[in-house]
């Protein structure tokens, strides 16, 4: 049967659906006489109890609830209505104002913009839920746990972790999520996408919050300041990293063998020495590394370069966490501090070496007589005695 409704000629872009669809674009399937009959594109069931949908059998009592169903929408369409149906992706809507603000999806235009960063919107609301960035404004509250967020959509997807639900599974290793954007940023892992690129220097990164902290570098912007020791810092995830050098924390266990970390980041990498997984081989002396900064690093030791250089005296580094270390003996920055006694230090592992004083902990041992000591600095002393006179 030809439809009375032709699409509409104006270059608006869109058509009002017809209620029985062209058997030319569906797929018509083979007609189950124990299930039912066929009547235009759906099936009747057999007992007239309601209309099943030949894709996936779901059953509506109103052909038009099917329709709508088959245009992929989650409007109901009323009975005898005819939904407007966006000739980009088949989408219904019960409304033509509805279709033209959804028709801006794939138009591109943006025409609502946030005063405070510029950001443009192709919505009005998304707009509104945006600004709440800005204002700090959080309405939909957690009612088990108090959290708050800026839109619903934040809140149903937390929801799911006192719930348990996890029904986003990556088709590659398994791993379920609760929420799709979740499993979209994880699936990245697999694929190596990074979509989001620095205007500033072409950069890419696989999250949208990554690109924030990395476009704060160019700015000079550290909003992030840890309250022990004013240090500020780009991310977020950063100070909280930072901040077990405080503590002490180290809540990442390797389970095979032992050596605990501070942030996922470094548990995650370290545990490519066990599973061998993407591991960079030195050509000159055989060791492998998890981490691509860390093997650059270590080949400069074959190498010689130090590229790292002191702008107060010259003094070469072929490490930047070495230079950075070094500046302190210039500005007198002492960073690290002992809580027992209140003694401040300039690098990390010699708060640690001096911690073993209160303690008691003698961790290094000597491997000739069993001696052990509270630093490695008294351990290399003690061997000479062992070594002396040797050739």
């Amino acid at each position: 049967m030809e439809s009375s409704a032709a699409p509409l000629t104006d270059g608006g872009g869109y058509m009002k659906a017809e209620p029985n669809l062209d058997s030319a674009e569906l797929p018509k399937p083979e007609t189950d006489s124990e299930s039912g009959t066929r009547d235009g594109d759906c099936l009747t069931s057999s007992d007239g109890s309601g209309f099943i949908c030949y894709k996936c059998g779901e059953t509506f009592t109103v052909n038009s609830h099917l329709l709508a169903h088959l245009c992929g929408t989650k409007e109901r369409i009323p009975p005898g209505a005819e939904p407007f149906m966006c000739t980009e992706c088949s989408q219904c809507f019960t409304e033509e104002r509805n279709l033209l603000i959804h028709q801006k999806i794939h138009t591109g235009e943006k025409r609502f913009s946030c005063k405070e960063c510029g950001k443009s919107y192709s919505l009005n609301t998304s707009l509104n839920r945006h600004k709440r960035i800005h204002t700090g404004e959080r309405p939909y509250l957690c009612t088990e746990c108090g959290k708050s967020f800026f839109d619903k959509t934040q809140l149903r997807g937390h929801q799911k972790i006192h719930t348990g639900e996890k029904p986003f599974a990556c088709t590659e290793c398994g791993k379920c999520f609760p929420v799709k954007f979740e499993l979209q940023k994880h699936q990245r892992n697999h694929t190596g996408e990074k979509p989001f690129i620095c205007t500033e220097c072409g950069k890419c990164f696989s999250t949208s919050s990554s690109l924030c902290n990395h476009k704060r570098y160019h700015a000079g912007d550290k909003p992030y300041l840890c309250s022990e020791c004013g240090k500020s810092f780009y991310g977020k995830s950063h100070l909280l990293i930072h901040q077990t050098v405080h503590t002490g924390e180290k809540p990442f266990t390797c389970t095979e063998c032992g050596k605990r970390f501070a942030d996922k980041g470094s548990f995650r990498l370290h545990q490519k020495i066990h599973t061998g997984e993407n591991l960079l081989t030195c050509t000159e002396c055989g060791k492998e590394f998890a981490e691509k900064r860390a093997f650059q690093n270590h080949q400069r030791t074959h190498t010689g370069e130090k590229p790292f250089s002191c702008t107060e005296c010259g003094k070469r580094f072929n490490e930047k966490s070495d230079l950075k270390r070094h500046r302190r003996v210039h500005t007198g920055e002492k960073p690290f501090t002992c809580t027992e006694c209140g003694k401040c230090f300039t690098a990390w592992n010699s708060l640690q070496s001096h911690k073993t004083i209160h303690t008691g902990e003698k961790p290094f041992t000597c491997a000739e007589c069993g001696k052990s000591f509270s630093m490695r600095s008294t351990l290399y002393n003690h061997k000479r005695v062992h070594t002396r006179g040797k050739p």
